[in-house]
């Protein structure tokens, strides 16, 4: 592991870059905090980055807080030609990143995408994970079992168009961060967080770095009732926060997967899907003491808006 040092500016802690050498491939990330601090590994969302923590991280006093770019994203490797993204294929980069690491039990953080891969990273390490919370993310998106064939074929499509395809290319910074509001509905603020991270200079213009294989239909999707087994595994304390506005609140199938989940809290901010970069101080006031140890309600906790 190499590590850039850290900063303070005004008051707020700025983040370290590092960069994680597992044994199949390269995970850059950012970090924050004292290095005996509360070890959190986090994880962002579908094409966001490790800067989607940006915000949040320097509330969280006496945490360690190591946000990676998840594979094919950000500054980290992209998986190599021809394979797929595969959710479940995150899962071992993180195991990977957490003994780079040498993190034997930490805690973890997700967002979106983050969000799913951490609960089931929970479920298949109960002995290693202390805490879990999540941000509008729990488990993975699932799929009509009907539309299989069709996602499958699809999929094998998209890979062989790839080499004809040419990615956007914007003529300035700003032109990329208005794509990315206007794709996301992010607040200028939070989008040229995330965009800059997310961008590379291409010829006389910017292009993003995620790698454009990330934007395919999965060929397979898990059936709910295997995300449930998941769900049913995960001991840890855990934590899920959801935007008024968000994702999850619409969802009315995500009621069984909380039902699974045997210490689970939940609670609903004010904001969208991206609330702890939007407004990260809402957030903060509940995974600072959560990753603290204080759980003054340790049942499930369902609040309404």
């Amino acid at each position: 592991m190499t590590a850039s040092g850290g900063q303070r500016y005004g008051d707020r802690l700025m983040a370290e870059e590092l960069e994680l050498r597992t044994p199949h491939l390269r995970l850059a990330a950012r970090a924050w905090g004292p290095l005996n601090g509360v070890p959190v590994l986090a994880l962002h969302g579908w094409l966001d980055n490790a800067a989607s923590f940006d915000a949040l991280a320097p509330l969280l006093p006496g945490v360690r807080l190591v946000a990676l770019d998840l594979t094919g994203h950000g500054y980290s490797d992209h998986r190599p030609p021809g394979v797929h993204y595969h959710f479940v294929d995150f899962i071992p980069d993180v195991v990977a990143a957490a003994d780079a690491l040498g993190w034997e039990r930490f805690s973890l953080l997700g967002h979106s995408l983050g969000g799913g891969i951490v609960s089931f990273t929970a479920a298949i390490l109960p002995e290693r994970i202390d805490r879990l919370a999540m941000i509008e993310g729990l488990g993975p998106p699932t799929s009509n079992p009907a539309d299989g064939p069709t996602n499958l074929r699809k999929a094998i499509e998209q890979m062989n168009a790839l080499p004809r395809k040419r990615p956007p290319v914007y003529p300035t910074v700003e032109a990329a961060i208005h794509a990315r509001c206007e794709a996301s509905g992010l607040s200028w603020p939070a989008a040229a967080i995330l965009v800059g991270r997310g961008l590379q200079p291409v010829g006389e213009g910017f292009g993003w770095r995620t790698d454009p294989r990330l934007r395919f239909v999965s060929p397979l999707y898990l059936s709910e009732p295997q995300i449930l087994a998941y769900m049913a595994r995960i001991t840890a304390p855990a934590l899920l926060i959801c935007g008024a506005d968000g994702y999850l609140v619409k969802r009315a199938y995500m009621q069984e997967r909380y039902a699974r989940i045997a210490n689970l809290t939940v609670k609903i901010l004010p904001g969208g899907h991206h609330p702890h970069l939007e407004d990260p101080e809402p957030c903060a006031r509940l995974l600072a003491p959560f990753f603290a140890g204080d759980r003054t309600n340790p049942h499930r906790q369902m609040l309404s808006f």
